[in-house]
């Protein structure tokens, strides 16, 4: 396992095989329930370094090829506006609590760079030790850590391994496309 304190999770290039059938693909309630096994191991969660200033993480093997990793959270930090591209996914808080600020609206996957959003879109979840979700393709979202003083856990899982992160900022209403990574940008 590596741990590494830079800004966000890097995406390992050395992938799974492709050769594995759509049939045997994890679904989003597989690594919903992988997210939750594995955030219920206190040992692997008690083993993490924790940096006072950056998130910390180590790459875990998640099932059927998906891409997964226990991150750590110092307090005030998050991961902007972004989305997983193609990959579905879950997390779970582990220890601590994080908050999700998401949109229920999907958005155009290509061939813009400015959004006006509409009313309503916007959805809130405070996710404390033992909570999380599972989401699908293309879901919008920024995960914080609000305390003040206290580190949080969580653990995730995508499936496929993640293809591309698109980064946004927001201003109100409008939502900007700022930066479009790849795992070879993780390296």
């Amino acid at each position: 396992m590596s741990v590494s304190p830079s800004a966000s999770p890097a995406a390992s290039s050395s992938g799974s095989s492709s050769a594995s059938s759509a049939a045997s693909a994890p679904t989003q309630a597989d690594l919903f329930d992988f997210v939750r096994r594995t955030a219920a191991d206190t040992e692997l969660i008690a083993s993490l370094p924790l940096d006072p200033e950056g998130r910390t993480w180590v790459r875990l093997d998640g099932p059927g090829g998906s891409e997964a990793w226990l991150i750590g959270w110092p307090p005030g930090t998050g991961t902007g506006w972004h989305d997983h591209a193609d990959s579905v996914g879950a997390f779970l808080t582990a220890s601590g609590e994080l908050k999700e600020n998401s949109l229920a609206a999907r958005l155009p996957t290509d061939g813009w760079k400015t959004l006006e959003l509409t009313d309503g879109v916007d959805r809130e979840r405070r996710l404390s030790s033992g909570q999380g979700r599972a989401f699908g393709h293309h879901h919008v979202h920024e995960v914080l850590n609000e305390s003040p003083d206290r580190h949080a856990i969580s653990v995730h899982a995508y499936y496929p391994p993640l293809p591309q992160i698109r980064r946004y900022s927001r201003s109100g209403s409008i939502l900007r496309l700022e930066q479009v990574e790849r795992p070879e940008d993780w390296q």
